[in-house]
């Protein structure tokens, strides 16, 4: 006969019998949320339920947890401390349990990708695609920003926000694909014209935004002289702006290309030496499902492989169409 093994007690443990384990996991929601509407919503949960367990969570911790500020809510120094450790424990708990795995054949989650609209404009048909080809029952969202804020890579269930390195990031980053940088102008430009003289020659129309992008930096360190003529705040219009209205723009390769297939865009390799603009994968702290990760990545690594074969050769006119 088997005998039991010898186990040091922990009173702490046997204490655990009295405690209603249910809590943490709203605990946890609200905690992430500052928000007891959100919280409810998230883990599924009536508005009043929340509140009454919000009572419990107060007694069983014995900290108010959140306060009335204004119109919203705000945690007690208690409650921050709380949410790393509660999250690690709930984590190691879902994993105690193992739930069954993802099947994307089966499942029926929404995916949210967040990213610029210029991403999306060269990644979101492929993405779309695979999505829908291998998880047919899921639903696929594309949450689009002209700049990342901190809330954007975990608020509203985002799984995974695609950032260029130009952006940081307060949380860690992989990379997805580089995307080097051309030059971009009228079709009816100076044929004639190298791509420094049309740098020089022509207005530029540039991105409005504090960061300044990588060519613009070496064409000062080169000592190339150019005239901003139009400032715009998305990315993603300039290469038509320039097609239709004329001018020049340094842009990356993939959404000049893409952009080419709709008007008629002159493209050129960018003159100077300068690194390629970098674009990673921010994956929400807060999503523990690890083979969903893992199936998502390579569904992302497949979706931006579209540029292979390529190259690297001048595409000015109407080559590689």
């Amino acid at each position: 006969m088997n005998q039991p093994l010898d186990h040091p007690s922990d009173p702490d443990l046997g204490r655990l019998a009295s405690v209603n384990l249910n809590l943490l996991v709203p605990l946890l929601a609200l905690l992430e949320e500052g928000s007891v509407t959100r919280a409810a919503a998230r883990v599924g949960m009536t508005q009043p339920a929340m509140s009454h367990a919000l009572g419990r969570m107060r007694r069983l911790i014995g900290d108010d947890l959140v306060t009335r500020q204004g119109s919203g809510l705000v945690l007690t120094p208690r409650a921050l401390e709380l949410i790393a450790p509660l999250r690690d424990v709930l984590r190691q708990t879902a994993r105690v349990v193992d739930f069954p795995g993802f099947d994307p054949a089966r499942d029926s989650r929404t995916i949210t990708v967040a990213m610029t609209t210029s991403t999306a404009f060269v990644l979101g048909p492929n993405l779309a695609r695979l999505i829908a080809e291998r998880a047919p029952n899921a639903t696929l969202r594309m949450r689009n920003f002209v700049e990342p804020h901190p809330s954007d890579f975990t608020d509203d269930g985002v799984d995974v926000v695609l950032v260029s390195e130009a952006f940081s990031s307060p949380y860690p980053r992989h990379r997805l694909y580089e995307n080097r940088w051309v030059v971009i102008a009228h079709p009816d430009s100076d044929p004639e014209a190298s791509a420094l003289d049309l740098l020089t020659s022509l207005p530029h129309v540039t991105y409005d935004s504090r960061h300044r992008v990588a060519p613009y930096a070496a064409m000062d360190a080169h000592g190339v002289h150019y005239r901003i003529g139009q400032l715009i705040s998305d990315h993603l219009l300039i290469p038509h702006l320039v097609a239709t209205a004329g001018g020049v723009a340094v842009h990356t390769f993939r959404v000049a290309v893409a952009m080419r297939e709709r008007v008629n865009l002159r493209i050129e390799e960018f003159p100077l030496p300068v690194s390629p603009l970098g674009v990673d994968m921010v994956w929400n702290p807060r999503l523990a499902d690890a083979e969903f990760i893992g199936w998502l990545r390579e569904i992302l690594v497949e979706a931006s492989a579209f540029e292979a074969g390529l190259g690297r050769s001048t595409t000015s006119g109407s080559e590689q169409k």
